[in-house]
């Protein structure tokens, strides 16, 4: 014969494993979308804002980042990267980015 304390207990595992699943592919995603953002950072942004060529503020820069996302907020800017701008072309060489994506990479390179 089952008892409510067999259920509950039973249940209680199972929110706990679920929870702890749950947890873990977070950390797992965040390590792999930081990943992700690094890769895309090489392959679309780095010639400039590694080097600061055509007046890219450097990656790591955070001064600069922070006084440009205040001035002119993060949506802004996702929305000047994806036009483009006078030295930068639209997109900032990344064709199969998002506007997550855009934050991400902005974010990254603010740090």
């Amino acid at each position: 014969m089952i008892s409510i304390t067999m259920i509950f207990s039973q249940a209680r595992r199972v929110l706990i494993a679920s929870v702890s699943t749950l947890l873990l592919s977070t950390v797992i995603m965040t390590n792999v979308n930081a990943a992700d953002t690094a890769t895309t950072y090489s392959n679309s942004c780095a010639a400039c804002h590694d080097s600061g060529a055509l007046n890219a503020i450097k990656k790591g820069d955070s001064a600069k980042w922070q006084q440009l996302i205040k001035q002119k907020s993060m949506p802004t800017l996702i929305n000047s990267v994806k036009s483009g701008m006078v030295q930068m072309p639209a997109g900032g060489l990344c064709d199969a980015c998002s506007d997550d994506d855009y934050r991400k990479l902005i974010e990254y390179m603010s740090k």
